[in-house]
């Protein structure tokens, strides 16, 4: 099996919030299952939720930035797989 490539790069954290920002190099939808991994990173987590511009979306289109809730601390530079 191909090693998977990613889809996507963390480009900023908010801990306080617990929210990833991630740029996608392909579209997304809600409910696909993501890899997040990094030096220091690596968990999956089901994407239950995104937001564009503070709105809520259902996808996100290739080459937009989009914020994520995620359940564990992630860093700049992470990269973001789709989960098997």
């Amino acid at each position: 099996m191909a090693e998977a490539k990613p889809i996507g790069e963390v480009t900023h954290y908010y801990g306080g919030l617990g929210v990833a920002i991630v740029k996608f190099k392909k579209a997304i939808k809600v409910g696909e299952k993501l890899r997040f991994k990094g030096a220091t990173t690596d968990f999956e987590e089901a994407l239950k939720s995104m937001q564009y511009d503070h709105k809520d979306i259902e996808e996100a289109k290739k080459g937009q930035e989009v914020g994520i809730k995620v359940k564990e601390k992630v860093r700049e530079g992470d990269e973001v797989y789709l989960a098997e």
